[in-house]
């Protein structure tokens, strides 16, 4: 038994654990918006085959109608508030309450829940403002989609939610451009968000991607700096937590138990 996870760039993750494959935040399109994506876009083999969408907030660069819209008639597992509006977009919103597990895949063994995040300083008036990560729980172990979110000490937390240790953190460290809005985490903040949780692996996503036209070499090298950053804070602040860096479109697959 396994845990796979493919990083499709910014906050675009397939999980596939014990025959179910879910995809977060699914930015597939060639850009987004007035934002430009670095390289191709994500191939379809990729994420096709997705029983569901793990959607985290409602922001632009994490919910785009068309890339959803392009998963199919699959549910999109969110906020309560943020599942009406995806419902209005004909699309199968599903609210989930706090604490509430649910079931997907045919044989429902794999069980998704939401967990608090706190990322409100860009408020939409056009869109819902929830945001929320996951956690996704399986025979194969538990994953931790943060989401977009600053530090909270609930972090602490994940373990009691999940009934289990936490295996994999997929945690955001950086943005579309150098400097960092509040409700953001970068690489030193994303290495302490691991140490609370307890997860044993940790993969940063949300970095390397996204630009603005032209902005992608303004200051220099700062779209792959974030990387390498998190790696030496992460050996600083949770040294039993090993880092996996991936290039787009990379994957890795985290073995059942201790390495």
């Amino acid at each position: 038994m396994s845990v796979a996870v493919t990083w499709l760039g910014h906050a675009t993750v397939v999980l596939d654990m014990d025959g179910v494959r879910l995809v977060a935040d699914p930015l597939l399109q060639r850009h987004n918006g007035i934002l430009r994506r670095r390289g191709a876009r994500p191939a379809g083999d990729a994420w096709s085959g997705a029983v569901a969408v793990l959607l985290s907030h409602l922001h632009h660069d994490h919910a785009e109608v068309a890339s959803l819209r392009m998963l199919g008639a699959v549910p999109v597992l969110t906020a309560v508030e943020n599942a009406v509006w995806v419902a209005k977009k004909g699309l199968t919103g599903r609210g989930l309450a706090n604490d509430e597990w649910e079931p997907v895949g045919a044989a429902g063994e794999v069980t998704v829940r939401l967990v608090p995040a706190v990322h409100h300083s860009r408020p939409m008036p056009h869109r819902p403002n929830a945001a929320n990560g996951h956690l996704v729980r399986g025979p194969s172990g538990v994953v931790w989609l943060a989401g977009d979110t600053d530090l909270y000490p609930g972090m602490e937390g994940l373990e009691e939610m999940a009934g289990a240790p936490v295996d994999v953190a997929v945690v955001p460290i950086g943005g579309w451009g150098p400097r960092l809005s509040p409700g953001h985490m970068g690489p030193d903040e994303a290495a302490v968000a691991c140490r609370l949780s307890g997860a044993r692996l940790a993969v940063p996503v949300h970095w390397k991607t996204l630009h603005v036209p032209a902005g992608e070499m303004f200051p220099r090298g700062w779209m792959d700096s974030a990387g390498p950053r998190f790696e030496d804070a992460l050996a600083r602040e949770a040294p039993d937590c090993r880092a996996v860096v991936l290039d787009v479109g990379g994957s890795v697959t985290v073995p059942t138990g201790h390495d």
